[in-house]
């Protein structure tokens, strides 16, 4: 895929209103999992690829002459859709994953989109989740840097267990602090730097942007 970091575009099925945007670059690969058809359609974006069981979606599928690619794949399945299109991207060599319109719907495909972000983990892959409000990624261990952002809120919570982070550039900073799943320590905090640094020392957390105006 060349020098340039090629970021893989997936659709949901999350509603959102007519206002919101995204805008992959023209390198960019896009994927549309089952009714996230609708969601890039309306943005005016061309999938190179729909995939899904097509039990939710209300456009008309793509005809052979269009670009887009079409597979279909059994409902009796284990995959969740969006998982489906990820293990898809995984195999053409993607590692760089955008998942738009897979949080702020239900919750329990909300819960699933935030575990695919584990299995991109996982592989050696990084993922955001992209909704209307919120923005949420999963990190392993290592430093991250994110710029301030005055509309959002930053959270953290650590994901499967203990996280041992340091946060600096923050209202709330910490210093090689044991985060644990059961109490939710990192909740609302604000970048108050023009960057805030994030060590993750051992574990994984979910860093969380939420819109301030929600």
């Amino acid at each position: 895929m060349g020098d340039h970091k090629i970021t893989c575009w997936i659709f949901g099925g999350a509603s959102v209103s007519e206002n919101f945007r995204v805008e992959p670059d023209i390198i960019d690969f896009v994927i549309a999992a089952d009714s996230g058809y609708s969601l890039a359609k309306r943005m005016g974006i061309t999938p190179n690829i729909l995939i899904g069981d097509f039990d939710s979606i209300t456009e008309s599928l793509p005809d052979k002459y269009d670009s887009c690619q079409v597979i279909r794949v059994k409902p009796e399945k284990d995959d969740t859709d969006v998982m489906l299109a990820v293990k898809s991207a995984l195999e053409e060599g993607f590692r760089d994953f955008a998942i738009v319109g897979g949080i702020g719907g239900r919750l329990d495909h909300t819960m699933a989109n935030i575990q695919t972000l584990a299995y991109i983990l996982e592989q050696g892959g990084t993922g955001v989740l992209i909704g209307e409000r919120d923005e949420v990624r999963l990190l392993g261990a290592g430093e991250y840097s994110f710029p301030k952002r005055e509309d959002a809120y930053l959270s953290l919570f650590a994901y499967g267990g203990e996280a041992v982070v340091s946060i600096s550039g923050v209202k709330y900073e910490l210093t090689e602090h044991t985060l644990t799943d059961s109490f939710p320590l990192g909740v609302s905090n604000r970048i108050i730097s023009d960057n805030c640094q994030i060590l993750v020392k051992s574990g994984r957390i979910l860093v969380i942007f939420s819109c301030t105006d929600f």
